[in-house]
């Protein structure tokens, strides 16, 4: 059985080859060394030796692409079949992790159509074809996507009653920090693994609530309740049903008009104080997001950007901590771009169908 070595370029990689060879010619009647060309086109000394030797041999047309090396190996066919393929996951071809390495597709492509392909051709077809190298996000297996479906519609008809009855729609989530930041990425030397230094004693802990506030027309809104724990005799370790309570008045207040609340199943959110107060709050209609979605709420969107910000935040006491967490919440507040980004990341729109 024949099998054909992949690779090859894209007209687009193969005409900016032959621009940067064009320009060593236009050098080599300059007279400029070879050094100095690979140095300023960014190639290899040996390959600007290798121009220069067509160059004397058949001037500018020696430098010209010869055009493609052969025929795609894939057809249009077997590229879509191939997609489909990756679509299903590397668990279902019998790998035990959920990655697509460059290896694992390569085997993949000899497996279906007997055709081998080196890595790097490997990663010049994924680029051809839209594929880049990407972190994944994760999602709970225990998620139901027919439920997630089901509530969106429910939330449809939220909208409609927000557009009719002029509400804001809120969407509410908590977060927390200790004295240990998020670790977050920098430079450092190939080879020396950087060292953070933070504290590894002592207690405290902030505890966050916040609500992103919506409404079509309207200036888009941030409202955060903050409860610190110094691990203090009867201190309450974690928000109360107060501080929900009073998160939601404080919006209403400063909204001045009725709330559609979109929150999860907390534990606190069920509680029986809490529910009476809903129920008595004429002003107020409670949504709960199904379980297991994070990715709905665009509250979630501006605790990822508190923590990018905390990255290896170098904290030596639990005050600095907490003006660290109140700056860049209060820098949300004046930012409704960014509030508005987040509720674009989860696919939402505020307009009813």
């Amino acid at each position: 059985m024949r099998y054909a070595q992949g690779g090859g370029l894209s007209d687009r990689e193969r005409a900016a080859r032959e621009r940067i060879r064009l320009e060593a010619g236009a050098r080599f009647e300059a007279g400029q060394a070879n050094a100095r060309i690979a140095a300023d086109l960014r190639v290899s000394v040996r390959s600007v030796e290798r121009w220069r030797k067509a160059w004397r041999e058949r001037s500018e047309a020696g430098l010209a692409s010869k055009g493609s090396p052969g025929r795609p190996r894939l057809s249009d066919e077997q590229i879509a079949r191939l997609e489909r393929e990756l679509a299903r996951g590397p668990l279902a071809h019998g790998w035990p992790d959920q990655r697509w390495t460059l290896a694992r597709v390569k085997t993949m492509i000899g497996r279906l159509f007997h055709v081998t392909y080196t890595v790097e051709g490997t990663w010049k077809l994924m680029r051809r074809h839209g594929c880049s190298w990407q972190q994944p996000a994760r999602r709970a297996t225990e998620r139901d996507d027919e439920a997630v479906e089901v509530w969106k519609g429910d939330l449809a008809g939220g909208k409609r009653m927000a557009a009719v009855s002029g509400s804001w729609i809120l969407f509410e989530d908590e977060s927390g920090q200790s004295m240990r930041p998020p670790r977050a990425k920098t430079w450092a030397p190939c080879g020396v693994t950087p060292v953070v230094k933070v504290r590894g004693g002592g207690s405290g802990r902030i505890h966050v609530a916040g609500v992103v506030c919506y409404k079509p027309g309207r200036r888009s809104r941030f409202f955060h309740h903050i409860r610190t724990h110094r691990g203090r005799k009867n201190e309450p370790k974690s928000l109360t049903w107060q501080d929900y309570r009073d998160l939601i008045c404080r919006a209403h207040q400063q909204l001045g008009g009725p709330i559609i609340l979109v929150w999860d199943n907390l534990a606190t959110h069920l509680v029986r104080p809490l529910r009476e107060f809903i129920e008595k709050a004429d002003w107020l209609t409670v949504v709960q997001l199904p379980s297991y979605a994070p990715d709905l709420n665009p509250q979630e969107g501006i605790w990822s950007l508190l923590k990018r910000d905390l990255g290896n935040l170098a904290a030596q006491t639990f005050d600095e901590l907490l003006r660290a967490v109140k700056r860049k919440l209060k820098s949300i507040q004046y930012r409704p771009g960014i509030i508005d980004g987040c509720l674009a990341g989860t696919g939402l729109t505020l307009e009813p169908p």
